[in-house]
């Protein structure tokens, strides 16, 4: 099995569920407040890891109890947090808005997250050297992120780019370093200027995605699935209907589920099969990692 090395964000999610979200300018009372590991390079890896990947996690929290419990998560999901930096700065956190059709609205505090930094990366580098795939997101200094991707494809190493939260562009020296772009409609709608509604568009725009450098782009697209755009052309590939209770980590679970799925070698349509699956239970349960599902739930 090839090794994935994950490196991004770690928060501390509290969760707020209401009926409905606030307007502007309006209160509104909560029905309820959850503490949930999180953070969208955290949630990637316990996915991955959670569904038998071989995992470590590159990443910055800070001396505080929720540092320590989010070291522990991650651990407890088989996760390696050998490398996790400590710093002083607080642990990030974000609060998560969740209304009762499963909507979702997030504000993130970086916090520690911004010493996930190019120094520290060059620090880690015998990680980097060891591990088969990299998945990134982008709740890191970018410049880290640039720097990771530009070493690994140098290193070959296959690298997964999730674009959230979505930037104004990404430099074309990086997206020529990136063999799965991993964004939702919306993140590719902003990267490429153009509309993302119709199957027509999104193919589209994911071809200028690809025209700039990118080899793969993987668009998801909810509770349709995901568009699988290669060098062959785009496909959706279909997902199971569910009923959402809480979406918050269902991207971060497809992409480490994709992830996995590429390391034991699946084809590309299998694995984002494997990764719809994946996603679509994620979606049932409230919580970022807690709603996570196992490799034997998946095969059940």
């Amino acid at each position: 099995m090839a090794k994935i090395l994950v490196a991004g964000s770690l928060n501390m999610d509290l969760r707020f569920s209401m009926k409905r979200m606030p307007l502007e300018g309006e209160t509104v009372l909560a029905d309820g407040l959850l503490y949930n590991p999180g953070g969208k390079g955290a949630n990637q890896a316990a996915a991955a890891a959670k569904l038998g990947g071989d995992v470590a996690m590159l990443g910055a929290v800070g001396r505080d109890g929720f540092g320590d419990v989010l070291a522990k998560s991650l651990a407890d999901c088989g996760c390696d947090v050998s490398a996790l930096r400590r710093v002083t700065a607080p642990t990030g956190t974000a609060c998560i808005y969740v209304d009762e059709q499963g909507r979702n609205s997030i504000v993130v505090i970086a916090g520690a997250n911004a010493y996930c930094d190019t120094e520290y990366l060059k620090e880690c580098e015998n990680a980097l050297e060891q591990c088969d795939i990299l998945m990134l997101q982008l709740e890191i200094p970018y410049d880290a992120v640039w720097y990771l991707a530009k070493k690994a494809h140098a290193l070959g190493k296959t690298v997964i780019l999730n674009p959230a939260p979505a930037p104004d562009e990404i430099p074309e020296s990086v997206l020529k370093c990136v063999d799965w772009l991993t964004p939702n409609e919306t993140e590719l709608s902003r990267l490429t200027g153009m509309p993302c509604e119709e199957p027509s568009e999104i193919g589209e725009a994911a071809a200028k995605l690809q025209t700039m450098g990118v080899r793969n782009v993987l668009v998801t697209v909810g509770s349709r699935g995901a568009y699988l755009c290669t060098a062959e052309g785009a496909e959706l590939i279909p997902t199971e209907k569910v009923k959402a209770v809480d979406t918050t980590a269902a991207g971060d679970c497809f992409n480490g589920a994709f992830a996995v799925a590429l390391s034991e070698g699946q084809a590309p349509e299998d694995a984002v099969r494997f990764a719809n699956k994946a996603a679509s239970l994620s979606v049932t349960r409230e919580g970022a990692q807690a709603s996570l599902p196992s490799r034997e739930e998946i095969a059940g």
